[in-house]
């Protein structure tokens, strides 16, 4: 079993074989901190899966019929019961797409797809990356970002 320590500026991860166990530092973003991690550790393709807790989240919501995205943001202590998603190459670059359920004060849950989230308290992930490139691109009839598997 092959172990090594990483160290980023939002973010410390623990890499064991092709396995990372990544922590967020709190009051760190998210989005801002994993997209940090993914870039920095060249993953081009994988899952994610994290939880922990925010102090603030925007969500995003899409509307087929429009082809519109509703965004809104949540200023209040959640528990993160659950983030996942994936990494993608989008205009050549490593991106993450994920999506959040989040607990609230009175046990009522709210769901999205994060557009970004700040620690507060904990934020632990685990990252399986494959050994591949996946590459988005936009599908013009929907708006929304698939894998083009012939690049």
């Amino acid at each position: 079993m092959e172990i090594q320590n990483i160290q980023g500026k939002q973010w410390s991860a623990r890499k064991v074989d092709h396995i990372y166990i990544v922590s967020l530092k709190n009051y760190s973003n998210i989005v801002e901190a994993l997209t940090d991690f993914v870039q920095h550790q060249n993953i081009q393709a994988g899952e994610v899966s994290g939880i922990g807790a925010v102090s603030e989240a925007t969500l995003r919501f899409f509307n087929f019929k429009t082809k519109t995205y509703a965004d809104r943001t949540f200023k209040e202590q959640m528990e993160v019961s659950n983030i996942s998603g994936n990494v993608s190459v989008i205009n050549g670059t490593s991106s993450l797409h994920m999506h959040i359920t989040l607990g609230r004060e009175d046990y009522t849950a709210l769901a999205g797809h994060l557009l970004e989230a700040k620690v507060h308290g904990a934020g632990e992930f685990i990252f399986y990356p494959l050994d591949t490139k996946a590459v988005k691109i936009k599908d013009e009839e929907t708006g929304i970002n698939f894998y083009d598997f012939e690049q």
